[in-house]
């Protein structure tokens, strides 16, 4: 059973003041994703320049070139997986927050994520897979995966479920629960007004928009009974 802030109506101000609560830890998540995801592009341009240096400042054949974008990436991966567990947590603290009751403070957030960071690199891989066939299959398919996303991520912190159980109880929740579709018509909606905020100011209020719209719909799921 969630907190019982977690079922009253949700509000943007209600949401704008669950992000105040949290920025120290929003801020932190938001540095520590940009700091990997940039040392992991630090390392593929100096495996790039190393194999630029390697062919003696000279134009490298398709193949060198090929093996030296490939290493590249694959010295990128490890930073790659590293952010996405970390960023992650843009929508984990949100879920965890309504949960208990708590603000969830730096300490608790790290904690929460390396306590199991095998069972979230799973479903994180899972949920990844099941997307891109559903966006091969005509794009949509792919798109209602990704409105189960905020529902998904939920279930896999707080609960102790299979993943794979997880994901099938996350479908269920949001396309067969009594006022799923009111839900995920709020999720488009909501969806839609950060990407108006983040062009209109250049990418810049998505640094505000993306973690309020987290609180927003994480409440909107327990207010909507699509989450309980």
């Amino acid at each position: 059973m969630a907190s019982p802030a977690a079922y009253e109506p949700p509000t943007v101000t209600r949401a704008w003041q669950a992000f105040l609560t949290h920025v120290p830890t929003m801020l932190l998540i938001w540095v520590a994703t940009a700091v990997i995801s940039g040392m992991g592009f630090g390392i593929y341009v100096v495996i790039n320049v190393i194999a630029y240096l390697v062919a003696g400042g000279q134009a490298m054949s398709e193949m060198a070139e090929a093996v030296a974008m490939a290493l590249g990436q694959l010295g990128q991966l490890p930073f790659s997986i590293l952010s996405s567990l970390v960023g992650v947590l843009f929508t984990a603290v949100p879920a965890l927050h309504y949960a208990s009751g708590e603000t969830i403070g730096i300490e608790a957030a790290f904690q929460a994520l390396f306590r199991r960071p095998w069972r979230y690199l799973l479903a994180g891989l899972l949920f990844s897979l099941v997307t891109v066939i559903g966006l091969l299959l005509c794009v949509l398919p792919g798109i209602a995966v990704a409105l189960v996303g905020p529902v998904y991520v939920n279930k896999v912190f707080n609960t102790d479920l299979p993943v794979l159980e997880t994901l099938r109880l996350s479908f269920q929740a949001v396309y067969r629960s009594p006022r799923g579709w009111e839900f995920v018509g709020i999720e488009l909606l909501t969806g839609l007004v950060v990407a108006v905020v983040s062009v209109v100011t250049c990418g810049l209020g998505a640094l505000v928009a993306v973690p309020v719209s987290s609180f927003y719909i994480q409440n909107v799921a327990y207010h909507r009974g699509v989450l309980s």
